[in-house]
């Protein structure tokens, strides 16, 4: 293992983490505001329409996702990890600042449109380095035992990242009328977001780095290593992030923006109950890093797999009543479900990934997963249930996705113990367990 250079610090941790928050706040921020950015950048006198084609440029900034695993996954196995997040976090920073300035249709016509694909494309590019790169220089440098915890830090920002880009379109949408919001206030929380790239990029010229584990083959590029030696794995990583992500997806961005309004509530009221769940989520997140350092993190995420599947058609069913003290129920169970993966994942990822080239071979399974499964899910959701008439379409999607994840969990320990013979052949590293 890359071993620190110095003893890991709460600065360090929150340095390092804190570009998650922006991050997980900017895509946030912009599947709530989908309905509204549908109006503005994509008119369409059916609304449907509109609105998938504002889910479909989410989507877009996620399929950009697996080109940053290939520049950032270089830059942080060749050049540093703190190279990969002052780049990241600068470009992501950039591109929230450019939203909010961006003209409208109304304005350019079809140019705003394609500007604001292009500037998606650049964050889901840059983002690909952020929370593999920070997430793997963190548990690089923690101690044996807290490897698991250490890694949850990073779940821990990224969904504080969320409940801000959830708590900031609530706080707005409460104190600003309907047309407020469409004329100027969509723009004030991308605004925000280029503020907290700033303070994430001070934050991080402290940041101590990881020192670097040479390889066999350093005239090879780090993800051409990774394809050709360790594509097996790069798929288990995805089928295990699957459930994850689509979970993520279907009750934090499309029920808000779908189901919540055929129900009959309020955008403001359905950002209510999501913040309160998000910050539930965050709380919860270190108590799944601390038990899976006890425990081990196979229980731990197997726990969180088997409550999916157990509570998903419930949950679902109570989502869809017309109370706010259902709804909140509903989310509630398949929130407390996910939260083992989201704590658990950077972790896991990185403790079964080679050393040498761990930053490539992380944000490529995290990030191909997030491509397919991640940015697209809402679309893929509002589809089924508009195809099938089916509201209960997203839950099967849940639960096929669950599935497909079990035996990879099944599997950890090995693929852990696989790294780690790997790494005392190449005299990289020792035990990370």
């Amino acid at each position: 293992m890359s071993e620190p250079k110095t003893k890991l610090t709460s600065r360090a941790i929150v340095a390092a983490s804190s570009g998650n928050v922006l991050e997980w706040y900017d895509f946030t921020v912009y599947g709530f505001l989908a309905p509204t950015l549908a109006t503005l950048f994509f008119p369409s006198e059916d609304k449907l329409a509109s609105l998938l084609s504002a889910f479909a440029v989410l989507a877009v900034g996620y399929a950009a996702r697996p080109v940053g695993s290939v520049i950032f996954g270089h830059i942080g196995d060749r050049i540093g990890r703190k190279a990969a997040l002052m780049i990241s976090v600068l470009l992501m920073g950039g591109g929230s600042f450019s939203i909010a300035a961006l003209p409208t249709y109304e304005q350019v016509g079809l140019a705003a449109a394609l500007l604001l694909v292009t500037i998606r494309v650049v964050q889901g590019i840059s983002v690909a380095g952020e929370y593999t790169a920070s997430g793997v220089l963190l548990v690089e440098q923690a101690g044996e035992g807290r490897k698991a915890m250490t890694g949850a830090w990073v779940a821990f920002a990224m969904m504080w990242g969320c409940v801000f880009g959830s708590a900031v379109p609530a706080g707005l949408s409460s104190v600003l009328s309907s047309e407020q919001m469409t004329d100027w206030g969509w723009r004030v929380p991308f605004a925000l977001g280029g503020v907290v790239a700033i303070f994430s990029a001070i934050l991080r010229l402290s940041l101590t780095e990881s020192r670097r584990t040479k390889g066999p083959e350093e005239d090879t590029s780090p993800i051409i290593q990774s394809l050709r030696d360790h594509s097996a794995l790069i798929g288990q990583m995805v089928l295990l992030l699957i459930p994850t992500a689509v979970i993520y997806f279907v009750i934090f961005v499309y029920a808000v923006s779908y189901l919540s309004s055929e129900a009959g509530f309020s955008s403001a009221s359905a950002l209510d109950i999501t913040t309160i769940n998000l910050i539930i989520m965050a709380l919860f997140v270190p108590v799944c890093g601390l038990a899976a350092d006890r425990f081990g993190v196979r229980p731990v995420f197997m726990a969180g797999a088997i409550a999916t599947l157990i509570l998903a058609g419930p949950s679902w069913w109570l989502m869809h009543r017309a109370d706010t003290v259902s709804v909140f129920a509903g989310q509630l169970g398949l929130t407390l479900a996910s939260t083992a993966g989201w704590a658990l994942s950077v972790t896991v990822l990185t403790m079964t990934a080679p050393a040498h080239l761990r930053c490539s071979v992380v944000a490529l399974g995290y990030n191909i997963c997030m491509a397919i499964f991640g940015g697209t899910t809402p679309m893929v959701a509002t589809y089924l249930v508009n195809r099938t008439g089916d509201d209960y379409a997203p839950v099967y999607y849940v639960i096929v996705a669950t599935l497909v994840a079990i035996p990879v969990i099944w599997r950890l320990p090995k693929l852990i113990e696989k790294a780690q013979q790997l790494a005392a052949v190449n005299g990289a590293e020792k035990s990370e367990t």
